[in-house]
């Protein structure tokens, strides 16, 4: 094994662990799968091992919800402990979200990865915003107004969540709040639709990615099974943790450091997006 197979090796290693640390920390604290955090760092990652920039992210995204699908159970285990997770409304919201994610993923594999970048980049950010400037608001309504407007924002969780390989959370707590519930349990919730978004969605990018040319090693489909195995323990034993500091801070502190995390990772994703055009 020469130096340089060393150094990669080592890259791709230090990688893993502060992806699956962070992943797992932000996911309990902010229920949100840690796909934000995941993804881009699975993506620059895979760029700098020079993987075809037109997988890259598929490959990201697609890696990052498997993860999620272990991570959710973690985090909702731990915010079910403090009842924090509205069991009725997942329920209520599990169809629309389950069709939302099998149309994302095929939107996702017919379209340029480039399309699931800007996709990232552009959600985060105006979630980000929307965080920062309602965070004094009064809510909407006291609850959704009725069954069609759930039905559709539970479709539009599905659909996007499932082309940025993230667990719902990032655009469920803001709905959420959006419709007078308490953050914290909007957190507990969201960690919950995750698993429901994971599932269908790892199963859907592995056949999408079925015998695509230059898939790195380990790569069942898009999912990198490799990057999995590294990823999935260090998330689901940090989750619990988040968990435990989302109940302990103040809710503006939450909903900043939620608008904070998403501002950072969308501009850092807007730099990348810039540079392929």
């Amino acid at each position: 094994m020469t130096t340089e197979m060393l150094t990669d090796y080592s890259i791709w290693i230090a990688a893993m662990v502060f992806a699956g640390l962070a992943g797992g920390f932000i996911a309990g604290l902010l229920g949100v799968g840690g796909g934000i955090i995941i993804v881009p760092i699975l993506y620059f990652v895979l760029g700098g091992m020079d993987v075809d920039p037109d997988i890259r992210m598929k490959i990201a995204v697609a890696t990052s919800l498997t993860t999620i699908v272990f991570t959710s159970l973690s985090s909702a285990r731990s915010h079910h402990k403090r009842d924090a997770v509205d069991f009725t409304l997942v329920k209520t919201w599990g169809i629309p979200i389950f069709i939302g994610v099998v149309c994302g993923t095929v939107i996702a594999g017919l379209v340029n990865g480039l399309v699931l970048t800007v996709v990232f980049a552009v959600v985060a950010l105006l979630v980000a915003i929307n965080m920062v400037f309602r965070a004094n608001s009064a809510p909407v309504s006291d609850g959704f107004p009725n069954g069609i407007v759930k039905a559709i924002c539970g479709y539009f969780v599905g659909v996007i969540s499932t082309m940025m390989g993230i667990g719902g959370g990032t655009l469920s707590v803001p709905i959420l709040t959006t419709f007078g519930y308490d953050i914290r349990r909007a957190v507990g919730t969201a960690s919950a639709i995750g698993f429901i978004i994971a599932i269908p969605g790892t199963i859907g990018y592995a056949i999408a990615g079925w015998n695509v040319p230059n898939l790195p090693a380990g790569s069942l489909g898009y999912v990198n099974l490799l990057a999995l195995v590294a990823l999935a323990p260090l998330t689901m034993l940090i989750a619990p943790w988040g968990a435990r500091v989302a109940h302990r801070l103040d809710r503006k502190v939450l909903g900043y450091a939620f608008a904070a995390f998403l501002t950072l990772t969308s501009l850092r994703m807007f730099i990348d997006i810039l540079q392929h055009l």
